[in-house]
């Protein structure tokens, strides 16, 4: 895409942040501004490309973004939607790390390249795109979005089995709006609470396409949805379902995946969670993976080097989740989760967080990483800490 778009989307939002004041009924415009700092600590796990030696060494990194969400309404039925991501990245791994630029402006697109680098020097890289760009129609009972959009069929919380349009890895914090398809998608509301969806994603290779169809429905006051269709090269059917038992939260899905080429292997991932909030406001929640494509040998910092898709998850076969959370001021949040994978591996990975609202729109977050695994002997490879500020408007 050429840059010059994408710099002219980019003042264009900008003018309209300033304007808001005088905006038209017609369009809407919110976002946020944030600051991310990380250090990252390896322990004998780093490669150094001089020696060709895995050593102990610490980066520290940086990123500052700006997402700027726009929804223009030309007439009652039709919605545009246009969301920008501008990030300046500056630290260690960018200089350390060759055609960094060029990875994130790969990881940022689908098949239509929407997205430019418009600095890569002196270990600075600003990069911007469009994550969100289609067109909504809605007329009664149907839906009709058109363009790069998050098609989301996923139900629970930590891993998503029915998410095969965009899947994505409960350690990546920090994009929370999640990744978007270039897909055309056409939904019917059968009723209040249950409908059929379609949809379809772009590609240039039939084998990265990815088509199916969702069925929604309710039955003894619980959500359940049925989902079919072809998934990069598998026939995939799957299922999942939401609601309570008793006074706490239940949710599961589950897909399999049939190659439809004799050499490739079958896939199976399911997953289970339930949840529950006490009185005095302490959350708990935990699931259950099971991942046929997973690994049951490896090491703990394969967690963050695997490659994701539907029908691999999460790099181990199996995994168990467990969450706490609790409010212990009105303005002060933490919670600790941990992923423990009962496999040979025995990788165990640790979440600690921290939220505080310092002011109207603005939060800071204290967020740490740490693995470990039976192979490194308990003694944890990486461990990373983020500190993020964040402005919303």
């Amino acid at each position: 895409m050429n840059k010059w778009l994408i710099v002219f989307c980019f003042l264009g939002f900008q003018i309209a942040v300033n304007a808001q004041e005088e905006k038209p009924k017609n369009w809407t415009l919110n976002g946020y501004v944030k600051n991310l700092e990380s250090g990252f600590f390896f322990n004998g796990a780093y490669p150094d490309l001089a020696t060709l030696q895995l050593v102990d060494t610490f980066l520290q990194d940086n990123l500052l973004h700006n997402r700027l969400n726009f929804s223009w309404f030309p007439t009652s039925k039709l919605t545009l939607h246009a969301e920008l991501r501008n990030r300046l990245f500056w630290g260690d791994q960018v200089r350390a790390t060759p055609d960094y630029a060029k990875q994130i402006d790969e990881a940022s697109n689908d098949v239509f390249n929407l997205s430019a680098i418009l600095l890569d020097q002196n270990g600075f890289v600003f990069h911007s795109g469009l994550d969100r760009l289609y067109l909504e129609w809605l007329s009664g009972k149907w839906e009709v979005r058109l363009g790069r959009q998050r098609v989301n069929w996923g139900i629970s919380s930590v891993w998503n089995p029915n998410d095969v349009f965009n899947a994505f890895s409960y350690t990546d914090f920090d994009y929370e709006e999640r990744p978007g398809s270039d897909a055309v998608r056409v939904k019917y509301y059968t009723g209040f609470a249950s409908s059929i969806e379609v949809a379809a994603k772009a590609f240039e290779n039939f084998d990265e396409a990815v088509i199916a169809g969702l069925w929604r429905f309710n039955r003894w006051n619980y959500d359940f949805q049925l989902l079919g269709g072809y998934v990069k090269g598998d026939l995939a059917l799957g299922g999942g379902w939401a609601g309570n038992l008793k006074n706490a939260g239940l949710k599961g899905e589950f897909t399999y995946f049939i190659p439809t080429e004799e050499e490739n292997d079958p896939a199976f991932a399911a997953t289970v969670g339930i949840d529950y909030s006490f009185a005095n406001s302490l959350y708990i929640n935990a699931g259950l993976l099971y991942n046929s494509d997973g690994a049951t040998k490896g090491s703990a910092g394969d967690l963050f080097n695997f490659e994701l898709s539907a029908r691999n998850l999460y790099p181990y076969q199996y995994a168990v989740f467990l969450q706490g959370t609790y409010p212990f001021t009105p303005l002060l949040n933490g919670g600790l989760a941990l992923i423990y994978s009962p496999v040979s591996a025995q990788a165990l990975f640790l979440n600690p967080n921290f939220t505080l609202s310092i002011a109207q729109n603005w939060d800071l977050d204290l967020i740490g990483q740490i693995v470990f695994s039976k192979e490194e002997k308990y003694k944890s490879p990486v461990q990373a800490a983020f500190l993020r500020l964040k402005f919303s408007f």
